[in-house]
Parts: C-alpha cells; structure tokens; sequence
C-alpha cells in the first residue's frame, strides 16, 4: 500500500524573474496537509532569506493556511488550497486560492486587537490572526471570483 504526501510540492529552481524563486503546493484543507505545506514553503526559502524573515513567512503562511481550514471549510468537506510563492528582489510574493467559503461581506477583517485580559481565565483564544497577518504583510488583498477566494500579499524581505 502506498500513501500520498498530504501535500503535493514543486519546488522550482529558478523562475521567469531573474534570481526568482518559486514554490508551489497544492493540498486540501486538512491540518497535516497545511502543516506539510507550510514546511515546505518554509524549508524552500530558508537558505536565502533572513531568519527573521522565515519566521514572519512561516507565522503569516500558518495563519493564514490554519484560517482556510477552520473557516473557509468550515462545517464542509475540506477541500483543496493551492500556495504560491515567488521571490522576486526583495520581496516573496504570495497568493493562496481556495474553494471554501467567501470571507464574510467579502472584505478581509479589519485590523483590531482584542483588548488583553487582567487574569488568564479571561484570556482570549484567537483573534489575533488577521493582526498579526496585517503586521507581517504588504498589499494584503482579497478577491472572490467564480467560487474562488483569493488572497495576495508580499513580505518584505531584510537585506541579507
């Protein structure tokens, strides 16, 4: 018996844009197939770029990639994700695409952070992500088209 990789990967060595670096993942919205998906973008990049710049990939890629499976597959048959990445300069272009669910009134959440708890029994659980996400990116947009969500961003890269 033979089993599939939870996440399909290609990685390119070099793409159309001088010195750019590709990757491509394609996988359905399940938690080890986004956990594999993720290493693997991260595992991609990590030699050419900063530290702090595969950190702010990795928790901006985990955010996101979490947020498709629990919300946009949310009560449905998860279903699948495509990621991908491009560094071009100094810069890693993202676009994550998905099947599931529009975001609600088809906009991105706004940038608000929950207001911290005094003791830890009032501690929140989530509603940091988008924050965070809105932190680490730039040109965060959404789009919906023909079933289809849509998310773009680029991180900027630190001089290496």
């Amino acid at each position: 018996m033979t089993t599939e990789p939870a996440a399909k990967t290609e990685a390119a060595g070099q793409g159309t844009t001088p010195g750019g670096d590709l990757f491509r993942a394609a996988f359905i919205a399940e938690p080890i197939a986004v956990r594999d998906a993720l290493r693997g973008a991260v595992a991609r990049f990590a030699r050419r770029i900063t530290t702090e710049d595969a950190g702010a990939l990795e928790l901006a890629l985990a955010e996101v990639l979490n947020n498709v499976a629990e919300h946009a597959y949310a009560e449905m048959q998860p279903g699948p994700v495509a990621l991908y990445l491009r560094r071009a300069g100094g810069d890693l272009h993202c676009v994550i695409e998905d099947r599931g669910r529009p975001m609600p009134g088809l906009a991105l959440p706004e940038r608000q952070l929950r207001t911290v708890a005094t003791t830890i029994d009032d501690l929140a659980e989530g509603g940091w992500g988008w924050a965070l996400i809105r932190d680490l990116t730039a040109d965060l947009a959404y789009s919906r088209k023909d079933g289809r969500n849509r998310l773009t961003f680029r991180i900027p890269l630190t001089a290496r």
